[in-house]
């Protein structure tokens, strides 16, 4: 009865191992998906920053293009 007795046992403790290893390799895919995101989302943010730099970019140029014309239109007296 003993041999039966630790014979289940190492049954159970071999079905364990198995899904303690699944679970592991799950972890590792999940977390390797993760860091994925992460860098997908850190490039998003970059991409952001530099279309909102490009924008203020262009609002200068344009406020100085303003300025500009502005100042022609004094000189040439065309603003009412």
């Amino acid at each position: 009865m003993s041999d039966s007795v630790d014979n289940l046992v190492l049954e159970h403790l071999k079905k364990i191992q198995g899904e303690l290893s699944a679970a592991r390799e799950r972890d590792a895919e999940i977390l390797s998906r993760l860091a994925q995101l992460e860098t997908a989302i850190a490039r998003l943010t970059r991409d952001g920053a530099d279309q909102f730099a490009e924008t203020i970019s262009d609002r200068h140029s344009v406020d100085k293009l303003r300025e500009r014309i502005e100042r022609i239109e004094r000189r040439l007296e065309l603003q009412p």
